[in-house]
């Protein structure tokens, strides 16, 4: 997301309107998960709103929408398919990745809907899947057919690391929440094509600091650990020349700037002897702490 008032002053400012926002995000980030397109589809005028507000190398990434991806379930939906890309067509180089995540449902019986799926859209765009059935993640044949599928169309797997959230009782009503929309699968940090997608669901800055207050037995892994092993797959990733994109989430999403500063600093000094990233610098206004500007997306 770009908008969110719980940022207005630790991102935006206060002199920056609501209109106003998502050109202030892209000063600060250069990608961004546009989640609006997962409920319906944005008007002509919003879409060029959109384009005006962002910079040539900003880089947005869009849902499908869902009467596509959960209530057809990719079949039978050429009209809105036709409707959703006309209407998007002024982003569409502005647009990374347009991403087609799948309900927890959509199970290896229906491999072949999205064979015939990825045949059908727009050729020449970059594509991810995201995938929530268990055979999927079962290191099978089910998820051997799925990634060949993948590689062979160069459409990118979606990689959910939830294992932050999921690390949280049910302490309130953002982590319930989020534990009941989120799903809880293994980390399969894969690349089946050229631009591969995580999207990590952080702990909110402050929140195991309480809860451990609270309950002295209480025993849960921050951010960081959780994060470890990205510093060495993102890497990886970059030397082989792919271009990762990079999502943070927390259950409020009210530090997700902060803690995705956090995470890209420490990405940086790993690899700072072997890959060059854009310099960090400070913000005005500034973000609570760390004070920077980041670059998601290489």
């Amino acid at each position: 997301m770009w908008s969110h008032n719980h940022w207005q002053d630790s991102v935006y400012g206060s002199t920056t309107k609501q209109a106003e926002r998502l050109a202030r995000y892209a000063t600060i980030f250069n990608t961004v998960e546009g989640n609006t397109s997962f409920y319906a589809t944005p008007n002509a005028q919003t879409v060029m709103n959109w384009l005006s507000a962002t910079p040539d190398d900003f880089r947005f990434t869009f849902k499908l929408p869902q009467t596509i991806t959960h209530q057809k379930q990719l079949q039978h939906c050429q009209q809105e398919l036709l409707q959703f890309f006309q209407v998007m067509s002024p982003l569409a180089e502005k647009t990374g990745l347009w991403k087609i995540q799948l309900p927890a449902h959509f199970g290896p019986e229906n491999l072949p809907a999205l064979a015939q799926f990825l045949n059908q859209v727009p050729q020449g765009l970059t594509y991810g899947v995201e995938v929530r059935h268990a055979a999927f993640f079962a290191k099978g044949e089910a998820e051997r057919a799925l990634n060949r599928l993948l590689m062979d169309k160069q459409v990118n797997r979606i990689i959910m690391d939830s294992r932050p959230l999921f690390a949280l009782p049910p302490a309130n009503e953002e982590i319930i929440d989020a534990h009941k929309k989120k799903p809880q699968v293994p980390v399969h940090a894969i690349a089946t094509a050229n631009t591969p997608v995580v999207r990590f669901i952080g702990q909110t800055d402050g929140t195991i600091e309480a809860l451990a207050a609270s309950n002295d037995r209480l025993q849960v892994k921050n951010n960081d650990s959780f994060f470890k092993n990205w510093l060495q797959q993102l890497p990886a990733w970059i030397k082989e020349g792919r271009e990762p994109y990079l999502f943070i989430h927390t259950p409020d999403n009210q530090t997700a700037p902060e803690l995705a500063i956090r995470l890209y600093q420490q990405l940086q000094r790993q690899i700072a002897a072997e890959v060059s990233l854009p310099m960090i610098k400070l913000l005005d206004p500034p973000l609570a702490a760390p004070t920077a500007q980041m670059q998601l997306t290489w």
